[in-house]
């Protein structure tokens, strides 16, 4: 009798998380659901996916805090068991604007919550994953950005640098536990149709900058989950330190 995989999804209850956690509960992983205040959101995905028979949880925890970090990875621990995998997705956007008009609190806003989140979830990640620390090994996904090679100029050149970090994460990362059995990956998605345009303060952005796309399309939540699932199988098992750009060729 196989035991089932867990993973863990940051930002799980919309867009690409959302997406993401359908995809693994479908293909038989227990899922835990992080949300961070959309409760509503991340509770009816659940039951939509406990309805087809999945098994799921959903923690209520902002992933930019390290006791809520602490607690989410010991709830899953005790509901669901060993980690498996772990997508770090959750991540904030603030309204356009140029560097010369952001003030410090909105700057440290975006790196504790997109940067910090991340190095937390993976700090917990391995320590339960790890060989040397007596895990089965596991798989880190991480999401960046293509905004982390355009810079985002006069939109969100904080968000960007955000993303720049995580890569730099994922190289790091990768290195430092590639002989513990964790493989480290990132995907970085480009213009997606997901609410975090309407956050930026510009809900049809797409519409605007789809004729730059080479693919003429923005691309969708499920294609991002298809390319993150990938990394996370064993299909892709001899990659680790990679980056996988979805940006339809822009």
């Amino acid at each position: 009798m196989s035991i089932q995989k867990v993973a863990i999804i940051t930002g799980g209850g919309r867009g690409i998380g959302a997406a993401t956690a359908q995809l693994f509960a479908k293909e038989g992983y227990a899922v835990c659901i992080n949300y961070k205040s959309n409760s509503d959101s991340a509770n009816k995905l659940a039951q939509s996916i406990m309805a087809e028979g999945g098994k799921c949880i959903t923690v209520q925890a902002d992933v930019s805090c390290e006791d809520d970090v602490i607690r989410m990875f010991s709830t899953v621990d005790r509901e669901l068991g060993a980690i498996s995998i772990l997508v770090n997705n959750a991540g904030i956007l603030k309204k356009q604007s140029r560097l010369e008009n952001m003030s410090a609190e909105r700057i440290n806003s975006i790196l504790t919550n997109n940067v910090t989140s991340y190095f937390l979830c993976c700090r917990e990640a391995v320590k339960r994953m790890s060989t040397r620390n007596g895990g089965f090994g596991g798989v880190i996904v991480n999401v960046s950005s293509g905004a982390a090679r355009s810079g985002s100029p006069n939109e969100y050149i904080d968000y960007a640098a955000s993303k720049g970090a995580i890569d730099t994460l994922t190289k790091g990362l990768s290195l430092e536990v590639a002989s513990e059995g964790i493989r480290v990956n990132c995907v970085r998605p480009g213009l997606i149709h997901t609410d975090m345009h309407a956050d930026g303060g510009e809900p049809e952005r797409i519409e605007r900058l789809k004729s730059i796309i080479p693919l003429q399309r923005g691309g969708e939540p499920s294609e991002v989950a298809e390319a993150i699932y990938w990394l996370a199988s064993d299909k892709a098992s001899f990659s680790t330190g990679n980056y996988l750009d979805l940006a339809g060729g822009l």
